[in-house]
Order: structure tokens, then C-alpha cells, then sequence
């Protein structure tokens, strides 16, 4: 009976979203467990205690997204923008 209520095709869109925000979060919390070089799962890195490893973070905060991100205009639709911002001769 529950089931009827909640799988609607009007939810559907709701479902996608709230997967999608999931999976990020889900995606987020591996590479920080798996790449963060602040994160010691293992007993004999945490016994390791506070390094100075620059090269490992500088690493981890430059991730290929930022390095192709950094150059680019940071407007989702500038040909729309440019359009309705710039005055036509």
C-alpha cells in the first residue's frame, strides 16, 4: 500500500535528485578516505604521527578537475549571457 503512495511517476524526478546528491556524497567521502593525505585508516600510519608532506597535499589539493576548471570562464552560459549583457551596436 506504501509502495503505491511513493512510486508515482511525479517522484521520479525527486528520486533521481536525491541519488544523484548521494552518489556525490558517496564519491567525496571514498577519495577522501582513499587519496586525503590527513586520513590514516591503517594502525601503522596513524602511529606515524603529524608528517610534513607538502608534495602529498599539494597533490591531493590540485586534483585534474581544478587544473581544467582553473582556466576557464566561470559562467555556466556566456554566449546568453553576453547577449543580454553586452549592448548590440
Amino acid at each position: 500500500m506504501a509502495a503505491n503512495r511513493w512510486l508515482k511517476p511525479e517522484v521520479y524526478p525527486l528520486f533521481a535528485a536525491v541519488g544523484v546528491a548521494v552518489g556525490i556524497c558517496g564519491m567525496q567521502l571514498v577519495r577522501n578516505i582513499t587519496t586525503n593525505p590527513e586520513v590514516r585508516v591503517t594502525k601503522q600510519n596513524r602511529a606515524a604521527g603529524i608528517l610534513e608532506n607538502f608534495e602529498e597535499g599539494e597533490k591531493y589539493s590540485e586534483h585534474s578537475l581544478r587544473k581544467y576548471v582553473r582556466g576557464k570562464n566561470p559562467q555556466i552560459m556566456p554566449s546568453v549571457n553576453n547577449f543580454f549583457s553586452e549592448p548590440s551596436n
